[in-house]
């Protein structure tokens, strides 16, 4: 299968993440140059697992779904890279910090 056909199906309490580019420019009009930017917080859902079973057998429902954008832990997850402009971060959902409304 070619990368670019692959799906992400994650499991148990896992999300895949799509990064949200970083800012460029801060608010007072600063140009960041590319190696200053730091790693993004912000990401879409592009997929979730079907939620972690509980000691007693129960499935625990998924807090976040596809399409949500969040905030995550800053150095978590793993990066997985499909092609050289296409990357996803896999995390676990306790490692998304809030929703963005």
């Amino acid at each position: 299968m070619a990368k670019k056909d692959m799906k992400l199906v994650p499991l148990e309490d896992r999300v895949v993440l799509k990064q949200l580019e970083a800012e460029t420019t801060t608010e007072s009009g600063i140009v960041i140059p590319g190696a200053e930017k730091e790693k993004p917080q912000q990401a879409e859902v592009v997929s979730v697992g079907p939620g972690k079973t509980s000691d007693d057998g129960k499935k625990i429902p998924m807090e976040v779904k596809a399409g949500d954008k969040v905030v995550y832990s800053k150095y978590s997850g793993t990066e997985f890279k499909v092609s050289d402009d296409e990357k996803y971060v896999i995390v676990r959902q306790s490692d998304i910090l809030a929703i963005i409304k």
